[in-house]
């Protein structure tokens, strides 16, 4: 039975993170390891985490994907789970996340976001996030995209094995956001990248502070910027809201 790491790239998150704590201790079976990496919080977050008993690093560089990378190069797992500080994954995740990778022709799989918040689910957020895992590498990787490549992103809290992240460098650490996005494409060379038709549930937040019609733009824009080649100047156009 192969182990799993759930990690967790965080900063500034002490209003988000206790539902998600909440989440992983209730998750049947247990991870091998959870990994808190922080990015920096000048919150309660990483006091927060030590406090609920979770073991808490402090990556060396800033940016999301420099702490996934230092992260994944921390977990002693053979698979890792990526989960964002806002989003909380199925009971049965460890359970699912190794028998999707009993599969050697899968290199890379995320479950399917579901966005919502205390007025309940924005289905059409959470439709939009579906088609862009299609349409985003349809218009930025034709070939790719026929052979059967998908992009997911941070809210589908994607897993992958641990050597072979390794062996392609993991993420471009330029990136603050979109860094999964790079990674589809860096491992499908090992396998295929897929959907899994379980819900996590990822929250509504960004939508509430930029508005519906806002923020759908901008999951656009920023999606085919990076389509058409941007790295550092993706985040000038994904505003923060913590």
């Amino acid at each position: 039975m192969k182990s799993v790491t759930i990690l967790v790239p965080m900063l500034n998150e002490q209003l988000a993170l206790p539902d998600t704590l909440e989440g992983i201790r209730s998750l049947d079976p247990q991870p091998n390891e959870t990994l808190i990496i922080d990015g920096g919080s000048d919150d309660n977050s990483v006091e927060m985490a030590n406090a609920a008993g979770f073991n808490v690093m402090i990556a060396p560089k800033k940016g999301r994907g420099a702490q996934i990378n230092f992260g994944v190069r921390k977990a002693t797992s053979e698979l890792v789970c990526i989960l964002h500080a806002d989003s909380i994954l199925p009971a049965d995740a460890v359970a699912v996340i190794r028998e999707v990778m009993a599969d050697g022709r899968t290199s890379l799989a995320g479950f399917t976001p579901r966005i919502a918040g205390p007025a309940g689910t924005r289905w059409g957020s959470t439709l939009h996030n579906w088609i862009k895992t299609w349409y985003i590498p349809l218009f930025a990787r034709p070939l790719l995209f026929f052979g059967g490549v998908r992009l997911l992103f941070g809210d589908h809290a994607m897993f992958f094995r641990r050597d072979q992240f390794l062996a392609i460098d993991g993420c471009d650490e330029r990136l603050v956001v979109m860094e999964e996005a790079d990674l589809c494409i860096k491992l499908a060379r090992f396998g295929k990248v897929r959907i899994i038709p379980r819900w996590v549930w990822t929250s509504d937040r960004r939508i509430t502070a930029w508005g519906r019609w806002r923020a759908n733009w901008i999951y656009l824009k920023v999606g085919m910027m990076w389509a058409m080649g941007a790295r550092e100047r993706l985040a000038d156009h994904y505003p923060d809201i913590r």
